[in-house]
């Protein structure tokens, strides 16, 4: 048996009567498996004394197979035989409807331990609109690939909120989806009947390796706990003409352009010394996404030091280096993005302009970070009572 039990794993095996004479609604994706890699949709229908009702799916649909930012169209689950309500696309939250004849929402989502990553605002928008409807939530905790022991990047701003921050949280996290739950629904008020089924086993220092349990992509670009630990900086790519390595076998991990160099693109990323991380120079041409079909020069992002590694600073940095080696070249994303159509993506994306103003204005990156230290320390005391494991 693995070291670590998944909160499916422990439902199944341990608190089924949580569930007991329940007609339940289960938002759910392909990495809501448990030890075994069964998923979540039959063991609840299998389940005795409870009712499988009903299937709502987040961002990449029930089996993953939509790309990012594809509308998620409800469907219909060729095993369970139960329609599939979209909550990715026209709608993001459950409407009054849906939570009729239902007496719990059963939430097991494998988050990536990022801010961005949208399955903990599909969360607390579920948590909100339950509230609203007298329906009790039960959130299956996962572990967080990236460990819960290191934060890193700054708060996002209000101003900001964005389904890719709903909510103030610092970009790498350091929480579970249960803790991150539990946190939203106190200190936002969302109003929900909250339930979390606890792992065992987990420990806050654990990297998904020292688990035990098998990987599955939460999402199609997010193919190994290697890209997971990339992710807190790689998503930033995402506000720039940089491509971000979607489209090829690495990514988030490969990072570049054609107007780039990647010779020159690589020994300036090395002179910053960043902790934890080393630049290897990359050509790759992306089969989709941007630069579909160019060849990109740029580099491939290789972690010496997990424990050193930051990956929100260096993807900065990433950013950074690009715009000043190749000032024509590079440009920021425009609107639309996650349904948002003013703000620029890489404000939502950071959570604030103070980032992009920071590069734009050739701050140094240490002066950066040292920017968002008070804002984060502050974050820290604010969630430390919202935290399960030792």
């Amino acid at each position: 048996m693995p070291p670590v039990r998944s909160g499916l794993d422990v439902l199944v095996a341990e608190r089924a009567s949580v569930l007991r004479g329940r007609r339940v609604a289960l938002v759910a994706h392909q990495a809501s498996v448990d030890s075994k890699l069964r998923h979540a949709a039959p063991l609840l229908a299998d389940m005795r004394g409870m009712t499988l009702a009903a299937l709502w799916a987040p961002e990449h649909g029930l089996w993953g197979a939509p790309q990012d930012h594809a509308h998620i169209r409800s469907t219909r689950d060729p095993l369970t035989g139960l329609a599939v309500a979209s909550l990715y696309g026209l709608r993001r939250e459950p409407t009054p409807a849906m939570f009729r004849g239902i007496d719990t929402v059963v939430v097991d989502l494998q988050d990536v331990g990022s801010r961005y990553y949208t399955f903990i605002w599909t969360t607390a928008l579920v948590m909100r609109a339950a509230a609203a409807a007298g329906v009790e939530v039960v959130v299956l905790d996962r572990p967080n690939p990236l460990g819960g022991a290191r934060v890193e990047g700054n708060v996002a701003d209000p101003a900001y909120a964005s389904f890719v921050g709903l909510y103030p949280l610092a970009i790498r996290h350091g929480m579970t989806i249960g803790e991150i739950a539990a946190y939203l629904n106190a200190t936002h008020e969302l109003g929900c009947r909250l339930t979390v089924v606890r792992m065992r086993g987990w420990r806050r220092p654990m990297l998904w390796e020292a688990t035990g349990l098998p990987w599955v992509a939460p999402s199609p670009n997010m193919p190994t706990p290697d890209t997971a630990r990339v992710y807190p900086g790689g998503c930033l790519y995402e506000g720039t003409n940089l491509s971000e390595g979607r489209g090829t076998t690495r990514p988030f991990e490969w990072v570049g352009a054609p107007y780039l160099e990647a010779d020159a693109y690589a020994d300036g990323l090395e002179a910053l010394r960043l902790p934890g991380v080393t630049f290897r120079p990359a050509r790759f041409t992306p089969m989709f996404h941007k630069w579909a079909g160019q060849l990109c020069d740029g580099v491939q992002i290789h972690v010496t030091d997990v424990a050193r590694f930051k990956s929100y600073l260096t993807g900065i940095a990433i950013m950074a280096v690009a715009r000043q080696q190749a000032p024509r070249g590079f440009a920021w994303r425009r609107p639309p993005y996650e349904f948002e159509r003013k703000l620029l993506p890489i404000d939502i994306v950071c959570g604030t302009d103070a980032i992009r103003k920071g590069i734009e204005r050739g701050r140094p990156l240490r002066a950066i970070e040292r920017a968002w230290a008070p804002g984060l320390a502050a974050w820290m005391r604010r969630r430390a009572r919202f935290l399960l494991y030792s």
